[in-house]
């Protein structure tokens, strides 16, 4: 769900100084100032993805600055990235600069300085902001530093796709299950990668380590969706991504050895935890009471009973049945 405020619960004197705090706690530390504090009207939320973070603003016009001194103050090492979705801003960064209206992105860097207007019109300004960990941007830093700061349009292609998908993210995914909302993370960065890349031609090439955790975030994302396919398997996730069943096995020794998880657990374990993780879920959920251990097992990819209690117990040194009651139980004495 979105977390955030309206400043109209604020007191007049105290909005525009609460709308710099907010935006500076979920973007990064900033200097603004208004072009009318008496009238400055601002609302801010946050829709925490996991793996990356949406917000949304909409705000009367102003100035804002980011030095040195405030980037030393606070950097999330963020790389992110703006869709005006009304009103008018400006933007620099670097050698770049961006005119921008709406239905136009723009990417920043928030290591670097940064000088930006908005509501050049006297309007209003809406803007959704992506915010992507440097750590999972697959393009170089040297490539990506060409995009600072630059107009990118949403009207055709990578751009209307990503545009169109993140207005829908910011309407939908406070709908969405934590579950759910992880997925959707990993495809607002790919699908921003992939536009990025757009923009800087055929010519754009990772490093090696940079394209195979590029891969890995596509099988992961892979997974959470088909985890109710049955015929989820090694051969299929590696047929369905045109590499090897070695390939395939590789990725996920070395994605275990960097982040140290899954204790070095195979392809089609990792599949079983997670099935085990979202049926022991559903069975402690009280609205899916009314669905038998068995057909909340077939949800998430098991087709034997006996497989799915015997594999269920192994796990969690008891069975689904008195699992569930369990959980069942203390859920009325809460």
């Amino acid at each position: 769900m979105w977390h955030g405020a309206d400043s109209a619960h604020v007191p007049v004197t105290d909005r525009f100084d609460w709308f710099a705090q907010t935006v500076s706690s979920a973007l990064m530390p900033s200097a603004f100032t208004p072009q009318d504090a008496a009238g400055f009207q601002a609302e801010g939320a946050f829709l925490d993805l996991g793996a990356a973070q949406m917000s949304r603003f909409s705000f009367s016009p102003l100035r804002s600055w980011r030095t040195p001194a405030l980037i030393r103050r606070g950097d999330p090492e963020q790389y992110q990235l703006g869709l005006v979705t009304a009103g008018t801003a400006w933007y620099t960064q670097g050698e770049g600069e961006a005119q921008l209206h709406a239905g136009d992105m723009v990417l920043w860097d928030t290591s670097r300085p940064y000088k930006s207007g908005s509501g050049l019109d006297g309007s209003t300004v809406n803007a959704l902001v992506l915010q992507i960990p440097k750590a999972r941007m697959p393009l170089p830093s040297q490539q990506i530093d060409r995009l600072l700061a630059r107009r990118m349009t949403s009207g055709t292609g990578m751009g209307a796709i990503l545009a169109q998908f993140l207005v829908s993210l910011a309407e939908n995914g406070p709908d969405c299950r934590p579950l759910d909302l992880g997925v959707l993370a990993n495809m607002a960065v790919e699908l921003a990668v992939s536009c990025l890349g757009q923009h800087l031609g055929a010519e754009v090439h990772a490093p090696a380590d940079a394209r195979a955790q590029a891969m890995w975030r596509r099988i992961d994302t892979f997974i959470e969706q088909r985890l109710g396919d049955p015929g989820l398997s090694p051969r299929a996730i590696a047929d369905h991504h045109h590499i090897s069943l070695r390939t395939l096995y590789t990725l996920f020794q070395r994605h275990d050895a960097l982040h140290g998880e899954g204790g070095g657990e195979g392809v089609a374990a990792a599949i079983r935890r997670r099935r085990l993780e979202r049926c022991r879920a559903d069975l402690a959920r009280p609205q899916l009471r009314h669905l038998a251990v068995h057909v909340i097992a077939a949800r998430w990819g098991f087709t034997s009973a006996a497989t799915f209690n015997r594999t269920f117990r192994a796990s969690y040194g008891t069975t689904p049945h008195a699992y569930r009651t369990e959980a069942m139980e203390s859920g009325r004495r809460e």
